[in-house]
């Protein structure tokens, strides 16, 4: 023990201690300003405000600010392809210089989606899957058929397209649906005020037989008489092709078509 106390008292131990301490200093020296240079502490900028830019511009932006950059792509419908619409860091936020700043873009390429099943949906409920799979109805027709308001079939670009078809998102989508009326119904003509031969036309053109004709008046020549009356009216909107309308003749100064009664 007393040779270690002497030791202590020796210019060798004050060298090593010395040299020990130096090198502690050193050492945290290094590891403090080498920090603050892999840091950059103090060297830092403000974010610039890149939303709302086009892809371009946000680019120049930050390539003269010294700033890295990543684009990610998103597809919204009915907006300007290459807007950007979000960035990391927020505007206004301090960074250090050539932080890498993310950027999100809308993209030009919509991407694809599987058509929905819709035939046989009516069309309020056909519009609301459609919406949901961000595609829009362009135009809707009609064909005879006893569903009313029910999707028969589907167009894209022209063509039927089948469930499970790969279209872009946001297309126009054509529905041809149902009118109510089956094959065999046609609309009811207006008769009122022809000459008999060209009502017989018109009805034969329609699918449709002349029924009884009667007369309002004593007076039977049908020669400058006209149609004043009809069973059914147009009021019963279609009628069964085949079947007969009846009609009622009187001359065009003949009384009016209201207090006419058909047998």
């Amino acid at each position: 023990m007393s040779k270690f106390f002497s030791y202590l008292g020796t210019s060798a131990f004050r060298k090593t201690l010395i040299g020990g301490l130096i090198f502690i200093v050193i050492l945290f020296a290094g590891v403090y300003f080498g920090l603050r240079i892999y840091t950059k502490h103090g060297d830092t900028q403000e974010v610039p405000t890149l939303k709302g830019l086009d892809i371009n511009q946000a680019l120049n932006v930050l390539n003269k600010a010294g700033l890295e950059y990543e684009i990610d792509s998103v597809y919204q419908m009915d907006s300007q392809p290459g807007l950007v619409i979000d960035q990391d860091p927020d505007p206004k936020v301090h960074v250090k210089s050539a932080r890498t700043i993310y950027l999100t873009k809308i993209t030009q390429s919509a991407p694809e989606i599987a058509f929905p099943e819709v035939v046989d949906k009516t069309f309020i409920e056909a519009s609301a899957i459609l919406k949901n799979h961000s595609l829009k109805i362009a135009d809707t027709s009609y064909i005879n058929d006893i569903a009313r308001d029910v999707v028969l079939e589907v167009k894209f670009a022209g063509q039927p397209v089948q469930p499970g078809r790969m279209v872009p998102k946001g297309s126009n989508i054509t529905l041809i649906l149902g009118n109510g009326r089956g094959n065999t119904d046609v609309d009811i003509p207006n008769l009122i005020g022809l000459p008999l031969n060209e009502a017989k036309f018109a009805l034969a053109g329609l699918g449709l037989a002349m029924g009884s004709v009667s007369f309002n008046s004593m007076d039977r020549d049908t020669s400058g008489s006209i149609i004043v009356a009809q069973n059914p009216d147009t009021s019963s909107s279609i009628i069964s092709i085949g079947s007969a309308i009846h009609v009622t003749l009187g001359k065009p100064t003949s009384v009016p078509v209201d207090s006419l009664q058909l047998p």
